[in-house]
């Protein structure tokens, strides 16, 4: 697992700090196609340094190159002090992404039978899926990857040009228990960059897609749905409540 000190993570992040109203080394540093990995590990070792519901994670430049720093946080969701950050370095994809999403439908038959035994009543319905937890829809998720890959040259010009970056992302917030959920198989976590529209600060926004892949990808209830994919994370800014 690859980690920064702490003075390599206050390094890491000054730098991005001073980057984001500078478009032309943006363009350099962030292909639009490039992704995050998360092994397992990673995973593993957010779950036992964090102790909030949320984590964060970092923007950060090393060795030339934008990483995500994930930050554990205290039981007051105030980022902890630790001797060493782990990281992740935006990378080529290798290979194909797979979103899946898988959805069950139950069908409701009813037959109403009178007193002598006539049917005087016939109906079908059908439950349609339902979630228990949030979920990014495939084509939804599929549509900000794709929007980011398009336009996001341009949102980071818009930034840069009229605000100077101001609005730029500087770190994103993460629910803890679903970016590291108890079922077993989790093998790793691809996180790619999305662009989609936010109904309260009317205006798009960059977000961290999720994608998560299992040794089997299944569920054995009825009328849910069940996805790999998910769209967790709060940009700051704007939204900067922790």
């Amino acid at each position: 697992m690859t980690t920064l000190n702490r003075d390599e993570y206050t390094l890491a992040t000054a730098e991005w700090s001073s980057c984001v109203s500078d478009f032309t080394a943006i363009e350099k540093l962030i292909p639009t196609n490039y992704i995050f990995e998360m092994p397992k590990e990673q995973l593993d070792w957010i779950r036992e340094n964090n102790q909030y519901k949320d984590f964060c994670t970092e923007v950060g430049i090393y060795n030339d190159k934008l990483i995500l720093i994930f930050c554990p946080l205290d039981e007051k969701g105030q980022r902890k002090a630790m001797p060493a950050y782990a990281f992740s370095t935006l990378c080529p994809l290798d290979g194909t992404l797979t979103l899946q999403e898988k959805q069950e439908y139950t069908i409701v038959k009813n037959s109403v039978l009178s007193s002598d035994l006539r049917r005087v009543d016939n109906d079908e319905s059908m439950i349609l899926p339902v979630t228990d937890r949030p979920i990014m829809s495939q084509d939804k998720a599929v549509a900000a990857i794709e929007l980011w890959r398009t336009e996001g040259m341009d949102w980071f010009y818009l930034e840069c040009t009229e605000f100077e970056g101001v609005r730029v992302f500087k770190r994103f917030y993460v629910p803890a228990t679903d970016l590291c959920p108890d079922k077993p198989g989790l093998l790793q976590i691809k996180c790619s960059f999305g662009l989609k529209y936010n109904d309260i600060y009317q205006r798009m926004l960059v977000t961290l897609i999720f994608i998560s892949f299992y040794q089997v990808l299944e569920n054995n209830g009825s009328a849910q749905t069940i996805s790999n994919t998910y769209d967790w994370s709060q940009p700051c800014p704007p939204i900067c409540r922790i």
